[in-house]
């Protein structure tokens, strides 16, 4: 494990919410507790909402506050501060800044990522675009989640030198041989996650339509999100499609580990390229995966060759690479191996939590800290 100058104390700023089923539960709940593993004394502050029903826009923003106040107001000296960038997190960046504590920003989109997920933002996009632009400017590191991500930001910015540290898997938690699950079909494909629109979710419920598409293999999906009343209406019109709605992060690998194959059709909604969470879970689960032809996703499926690239969009292509997996069990089952085998050597989220901590090691070193 890599070590620290000396254990850093450091204050972790999430304003989203990290609730279970979503990808950044497990991206920050990953990096956290292995910040803690290598010795660093790490205090997570987040919304209160992380179950049950999420309050409406003035609720949330109250909650922002609240959660910033406690921050400012902890009996814990930091060392540094660690940002999950975030519009609404902009107070206790200039806070920390007038304070001299370093700040380190975790970058895992694009501005539009906001406009996509509450469009009644885009009204105020220059205000919010503002906001998240002079946090980067003023932070003491960037971490991009892909190399598309870190360029754009360094031209975003004008800062010289983006992190790139992408995401990855519990390599523990996601493994395979897990029984199957009762109930599950003989023979499956499946998708978790987030359902929202750029995930492609009408691309896999066209294809399980098409022509293409092998008999006897069903479409699971677990997740939740703006495109469930569509998932729902497929599966009470398609008994092949089985939708299983929110599982908690525990329980996905037996689901996942038990599937021929994960599809991650998702789309570069503004070309900073993508490091789909799933991708690399259900590699190390010892499944292929069916990802789409963009940066920061066909890269280690093509490298390891432990699964199939599609174009994005593309029904008839989708269909037909789940056919390719479906037909021959051997060659899949090669893919399989190879994934997990190359997620163990190099993705897990143990190595991800060593290059972050090497960066927030950077940021003390040059501001002088022994």
């Amino acid at each position: 494990m890599t070590n620290s100058v000396r254990p850093a104390r450091i204050s972790y700023l999430c304003l989203q919410a990290t609730r279970e089923g979503q990808a950044s539960y497990a991206h920050v709940h990953e990096i956290v507790d292995g910040l803690k593993r290598r010795g660093c004394s790490v205090e997570l502050y987040e919304p209160s909402y992380t179950t049950g029903r999420v309050p409406g826009p003035l609720g949330r923003a109250m909650e922002f506050l609240r959660v910033q106040r406690r921050l400012r107001a902890s009996a814990q000296a930091q060392d540094a501060l660690y940002i999950r960038a975030h519009f609404a997190a902009y107070p206790t960046a200039m806070w920390a800044k007038r304070r001299g504590i370093p700040v380190v920003q975790e970058i895992n989109g694009p501005y539009e990522d906001l406009f996509l997920a509450w469009p009644l933002t885009r009204w105020f996009a220059g205000l919010f675009t503002g906001l998240m632009r002079r946090q980067y400017q003023d932070a003491d590191a960037l971490i991009a989640v892909t190399a598309k991500m870190a360029d754009w930001l360094e031209a975003e910015t004008g800062v010289g030198s983006v992190a790139v540290i992408p995401n990855g898997a519990n390599i523990v938690v996601f493994r395979p041989g897990f029984p199957k699950p009762a109930g599950l079909p003989e023979r499956y494909a499946i998708f978790f996650g987030a359902l929202a629109p750029w995930q492609g979710l009408d691309t896999m419920l066209a294809a399980i339509d098409h022509k293409s598409w092998p008999n006897g293999v069903s479409l699971v999906i677990l997740g939740d999100g703006v495109g469930r009343s569509s998932v729902e209406a497929a599966a009470a019109a398609n008994p092949a499609v089985v939708y299983l709605g929110i599982r908690p992060y525990h329980e996905l690998p037996k689901f996942v580990a038990s599937s021929i194959v994960g599809l991650v059709p998702s789309r570069d909604r503004a070309g900073t390229g993508l490091s789909p969470l799933k991708t690399y879970e259900t590699l190390a689960c010892g499944v292929p995966a069916i990802v789409c032809d963009v940066p920061g996703s066909r890269e280690l499926v093509r490298e390891a060759s432990c699964g199939i690239v599609v174009p994005v969009d593309d029904v008839g292509a989708l269909a037909s690479a789940v056919a390719r997996i479906a037909a021959d069990p051997s060659a899949a089952a090669a893919m399989g191996r190879r994934g997990r085998d190359a997620i163990v050597a190099s993705h897990s989220w143990d190595e991800r939590a060593a290059a972050t901590l090497r960066v927030i090691d950077g940021v003390l070193t040059r501001g002088g800290r022994s």
